[in-house]
């Protein structure tokens, strides 16, 4: 996923589906330098992680 597209789904007002190698995720943030992205499991509400930008691929929306 590029980083506009990543900003984009962030800013949605409606719920994208994003997973990072399969696992579904919710999207939290893009800092600005860097191909990261701030991530979460929708399982593990906890588990913040930072992940490549090009792990993460749209499911399209709920």
């Amino acid at each position: 996923m590029d980083k506009q597209r990543a900003q984009e789904i962030i800013n949605s007002p409606t719920m994208i589906n994003v997973s990072y190698h399969g696992i579904p995720v919710y999207l939290q943030e893009v800092p600005l330098n860097g191909g990261k992205a701030r991530v979460f499991p929708l399982d593990e509400l906890h588990n913040e992680q930072e992940v490549d930008l090009n792990g993460l691929f749209e499911e399209g929306p709920y």
